[in-house]
């Protein structure tokens, strides 16, 4: 018996395994591919904000970089990599964007190095940017390190059932708890309202004669450079493609189509010289409609339902009046963001589990049913 199970192992499942096992927890971990085998993998984990205008993403995004910077180099030290952001407009809109930004800036802002500037493409040089201190960590060793005191299953979980007071999961193993970070691949818990898109990423890892010292966003995501065996190195990613899946789509992905692409979208933003693809990374990751993450219990649809009947119909409802699964729970629907939202999101659910503090309405996967209820009338 485990104190808790956690299915899927990229950025989410390995951040809340770290948070139980920081808690004298025991902690077993599933996952059909691996450790960071998938989405979380193929990511460049960078940790920076989000420019935008003020909201509800922006102000958790905000607190969860603050506090993901910190975590990572405190605990992950041989993970993390500081690397100072220069993020540049894409289009007039962005220019905009990061002009009113820069008025009343989260962050302290950092002036760009002419150096990093000159290396720029003469478009992106025209464009609004802005720079301040950020980092990167290595999406695969910092999930290994996270996990490494959990016990790990390389095997699908295809079947969950709640027994006198514990989760029987593939009718194997039990735990008294069940946190669900299986992303947008196939839902173990079949529920109408859970709705998270599949966005598939690419990284390709690249051998370069240009020194690139910053990290730069525009277009796709470019690391600052580093050196192994005397070879410069730096990696190219993005959130790529929304309309494949893995799962859906009969046609396997086009690698040397989506190189092709990440490297015509780098060269809008810096010249690179002399580049050799050494090695490619893609997987899934999942996003949710409203750009908001899915933390929180389940809720079962249809006792709530027939618990509740037009009652669903009013927003005022209270999300306390749902019906929940036992000790089962989500975290999910991060985007672009994985690395920066989840150990943020990880101490929070932590925090819910262990000592029932409220997790916010806007994240709640309650809100996500409270809108399907409410549209199947």
């Amino acid at each position: 018996m485990y104190d808790i199970a956690i299915v899927g192992a990229g950025i989410n499942g390995c951040s809340v395994a770290y948070e139980f096992i920081q808690e004298g927890k025991s902690v077993i971990l599933f996952d059909k591919e691996g450790v960071a085998a998938g989405g979380s993998g193929a990511a460049g984990a960078f940790i920076s904000p989000k420019f935008s205008k003020s909201g509800e993403l922006r102000e958790m995004l905000d607190a969860a970089f603050s506090y993901s910077l910190n975590y990572y180099k405190t605990n992950f030290p041989r993970s993390f990599q500081a690397s100072q952001l220069l993020h540049i407009a894409k289009d007039d809109k962005d220019d905009a964007m990061l002009g009113e930004y820069k008025k009343n800036p989260a962050f302290g802002l950092e002036e760009a190095s002419q150096e990093v500037l000159d290396s720029l493409t003469e478009t992106a040089k025209k464009r609004e940017h802005i720079s301040l201190n950020a980092a990167i960590v290595n999406a695969q060793s910092v999930c290994q390190e996270m996990s490494k005191s959990a016990k790990f299953v390389r095997e699908k979980v295809e079947n969950l059932r709640y027994d006198d007071g514990f989760w029987l999961i593939n009718e194997t193993y039990a735990a008294k708890e069940v946190v669900l970070a299986t992303g947008a691949y196939e839902k173990v818990i079949k529920e109408p309202y859970i709705d998270v898109r599949g966005i598939w990423g690419h990284r390709v890892d690249v051998e370069t004669s240009s020194q690139n010292p910053y990290s730069l966003h525009q277009f796709v995501s470019i690391s600052k450079s580093s050196e192994k065996n005397g070879k410069n190195l730096l990696a190219i990613g993005a959130t790529h493609n929304i309309h494949y899946h893995p799962d859906k789509n009969q046609e396997s992905y086009d690698i040397e189509k989506g190189r092709a692409e990440l490297l015509e979208k780098a060269a809008q933003t810096i010249n690179l010289k002399d580049v050799k693809i050494i090695k490619d990374y893609t997987g899934l990751r999942s996003g949710s409609v409203d750009y908001m993450p899915l933390l929180g219990s389940l809720i079962l649809s249809d006792e709530t339902i027939k618990a509740c009947g037009n009652r669903l119909q009013d927003k005022r409802i209270s999300y306390d009046e749902f019906s929940y699964y036992p000790n089962l729970y989500i975290i999910n629907g991060s985007g672009g963001y994985g690395f920066v939202l989840a150990p943020y999101l990880a101490k929070i659910l932590k925090e819910y589990i262990l000592s029932g503090k409220k997790i916010d309405k806007s994240i709640a996967p309650a809100r996500y049913f409270a809108r399907w209820a409410r549209r199947r009338k």
